[in-house]
């Protein structure tokens, strides 16, 4: 019966029972259950609060709160591994940074490959696990399912009818979450494909999902994860029904003719522009009917000559009706995004002291280390918000916004600059060549466009901010959000021209080298060298993932199957031959003028960031006064502490968890694989333990048979590091 209802299941729906003594009712439950059935279901009812149970990803209110207290200040350091389950299917190069949910002592998790698993939320059994249809003609299926990263999984129920929905490839699944079995009346056969529905023919988009949906009624709301590069679909919000998986609603983020900020791009922009999508994730306000939609740039990331104007609705907070999807508010955080400034994860909707009232808000982090706060019901901004002039662009055809926004409270919590004072004094050769490269590049504040020369933006696309968003405490308004501190640079390259056949090299200098470089070496953990491609796949195989794209690489079939042919040779051989090429500046537009050298990481000579430490940091900020609480580098490179520099801080991918018992959780870091507890007033570490592979997930904290859980996701994968795939339950000792 592991995977069933417990036999008393129905008796925690009796709500008038539960009412009048919730506590002794839940007990009462547990004996018997523990007396007469000790074979049966390990699925319990959770606590009444919403905040001590964790069935949606980033918990209730995404703000990765609980009010579960039996894990405290004072018990921490006796934590333990209690149980471990490994998937069993990590490969170099995988992530797993999935937030768990807990329904009734199940927990719904992903593994590396994609799977989705069913555990014994006490014991880490495993209850069932579902592999994801795959077409074994389509290798695309195979291998970008591995390097695809999930962060979450969506739970929904009507009382008797339970479902988990989640996305591989660009399928959305709805399974059942008792047996493990795709629901047979949800699109076809348990799935639909979110590649439908976009306006464009879905055998030439790429279309999946990294974050989970969220539920609003008997609606599913969905974003997407795109191509960085055209050709791009567009980022459209969707509804669906959660039963049939028919399409409720639909919310265009490039409008099209006669909707709100059409003017705001070239006419039938809708077209041919992609992206202004929903990967971070989004949070739904249920009782006002409000979901709340954080947005990323337009493709391609860099150039926008084929995009001229603000580009509503990209880089916006979008406030839509959970019902039908329309426009309430919306606030753009960049204008005209040259620099891949997406919103980096789904915001939280919390509650502040402002102006003497408490005001419902939802606050939002940034990669370039705001906080916005806005009344959720009005869109205004609970702190001054400046809009300054920034730089223009001296790129042929490029013409960047006059003017963006700046927050003045809170204090932004990444540097905002890269000047001389920032090169690393890490040891003076790696301060001399740091110097001497920056001097190559443009560099100062935000929003210095992108260039010929080369343009250094600080923080980089990696953060300030990233996907594992911030925690909120409720009974304190502070925020814990943690940041990375690392440049990125970008240039402006021309693309070779076309006059009807083009050499291989060039064809692949035009399509792939933005993300994959010149020099294939790739951007990791984004975008994966090619050097080696040709030790793993035959020339076939690499045609494949040219024509179908995955992940975040678009698909390439209208280059033709000669030009096809031509890259996955040159890619899998390192021979030079000429094809014919269909596309050229004239068809296409302006953007195949220019292609960007972009992600590149400004890293000294040994490999370590080219700033000063702090290199991540771990930050808590009142949101009702809009100031730090405190601040404290976090993470650590094990081979420079050993030299006695402990406080460098690292790279961080992942997001924490704030509980009211005073702490602090959070996994994160790349390079020391630590997973800590720390005091939430202070700051002060108060607990750690050593993962298996780094957890660059947020975790998730939960109550089983009075017991309380901490469980991570050890995926790595990030940046080189050794990849994982095992989930890591701590409780205190029996």
């Amino acid at each position: 019966m592991s995977h069933t209802r417990s036999c008393f299941g129905a008796l925690c729906h009796q709500k008038t029972a539960h009412k009048r003594n919730p506590r002794s009712f839940q007990i009462v439950l547990l004996l018997l259950t523990a007396a007469f059935l000790p074979g049966c279901s390990t699925r319990q009812t959770q606590p009444a609060s919403p905040y001590s149970t964790w069935e949606v990803a980033g918990g209730p209110d995404n703000i990765h709160y609980s009010t579960l207290t039996q894990i405290n200040r004072s018990t921490v350091e006796r934590l333990k591994v209690v149980w471990e389950y490994d998937t069993g299917d990590a490969s170099k190069g995988s992530h797993m940074e999935c937030n768990p949910i807990v329904i009734n002592g199940v927990l719904y998790a992903t593994t590396p490959s994609l799977r989705l698993i069913a555990l014994n939320a006490a014991t880490g059994k495993l209850i069932w696990s579902f592999t994801p249809e795959q077409d074994q003609n389509e290798l695309e299926n195979l291998r970008s399912l591995a390097l695809t990263p999930n962060r979450g999984v969506t739970y929904w129920s009507d009382g008797s009818d339970e479902r988990i929905f989640f996305v591989a490839g660009h399928n959305l699944y709805s399974i059942d979450a008792r047996t493990g079995k795709p629901v047979p009346s949800f699109g076809q056969s348990g799935h639909i494909d979110l590649r439908e529905g976009l306006g464009r023919n879905p055998e030439d988009l790429t279309v999946t999902a990294t974050s989970p949906g969220v539920i609003y009624k008997d609606l599913i709301i969905l974003g997407s994860a795109l191509p960085e590069d055209l050709p791009c679909p567009p980022g459209d919000i969707r509804a669906y029904d959660v039963r049939t998986g028919r399409m409720r609603w639909s919310f265009h983020t490039i409008p099209h003719p006669g909707e709100p900020g059409y003017q705001t791009w070239p006419p039938d922009a809708w077209k041919y522009i992609g992206g202004a999508n929903n990967w971070a994730g989004m949070s739904v306000d249920e009782k006002r009917g409000l979901v709340f939609v954080p947005t990323g740039s337009a493709a391609f990331d860099f150039y926008g000559a084929d995009r001229i104007g603000d580009n509503l609705y990209a880089d916006c907070l979008l406030a839509l009706d959970a019902n039908t999807g329309k426009l309430v508010w919306y606030f753009q955080a960049v204008k005209h995004d040259l620099w891949d400034r997406d919103f980096p994860a789904a915001p939280a909707l919390v509650t502040v002291e402002h102006d003497g009232q408490k005001v419902d808000a939802v606050a939002q982090i940034t990669k370039s280390g705001y906080v916005f706060v806005f009344n959720r019901e009005t869109g205004k901004s609970l702190f001054p918000i400046e809009y300054r002039k920034v730089p223009k662009s001296d790129v042929d055809g490029e013409v960047t916004a006059e003017t963006q926004p700046f927050p003045l409270l809170p204090p932004p919590f990444a540097r905002q600059e890269f000047t001389e004072d920032t090169v690393t004094d890490r040891t003076p050769a790696a301060h001399k060549a740091v110097l001497a490269e920056l001097h190559k590049l443009r560099y100062g504040g935000q929003f210095i466009p992108p260039s010929y020369q080369g343009t250094l933006y600080f923080p980089g696309s990696m953060g300030g901010g990233e996907w594992g968003g911030p925690a909120f405490d409720p009974t304190s308004g502070i925020l814990y959000v943690n940041s990375n501190e690392l440049g990125k640079i970008f240039r402006i390259v021309p693309r070779p021209r076309s006059n009807g056949t083009m050499n291989s090299r060039q064809l692949y200098l035009n399509n792939c080298a933005t993300c994959h470089k010149a020099d294939l070496s790739g951007s990791p953990p984004e975008f994966p060298p090619l050097r080696n491609i040709k030790s793993k796949y035959s020339v076939r195989q690499i045609e494949t993932f040219i024509r179908k794209g995955g992940g975040r690489m678009p698909a390439f079939s209208q280059l033709g199957d000669a030009a096809i042919h031509a890259i996955a040779a040159y890619l899998a051989t390192g021979k030079q031959t000429f094809a014919k090429y269909r596309w050229n500046e004239a068809e296409m537009g302006p953007w195949l003028k220019y292609r960007a050298d972009a992600y590149i990481r400004f890293l000294d000579p040994d490999g370590y960031p080219a700033n000063k430490p702090p290199w991540g940091t771990l930050n808590a900020i009142n949101l009702n006064t809009g100031k730090f609480v405190w601040r404290i580098p976090f993470g650590q490179y094990p081979e420079l502490a050993a030299k006695g520099l402990a406080d460098t801080g690292c790279m961080n991918f992942g997001g924490p968890v704030v509980t009211a018992g005073g702490l602090l959780f959070i996994g994160a870091t790349d390079y020391d694989r630590k997973f800590r507890a720390f005091d939430k007033d202070t700051g002060r570490l108060l607990w750690e333990a050593t993962l298996p592979a780094a957890g660059n997930a947020t975790p998730a904290t939960y109550e089983v048979n009075g017991r309380q859980y901490v469980v991570i996701a050890a995926g790595g994968g990030e940046w080189g590091a050794p990849s994982g795939g095992a989930y890591i339950a701590f409780a205190l000792p029996d």
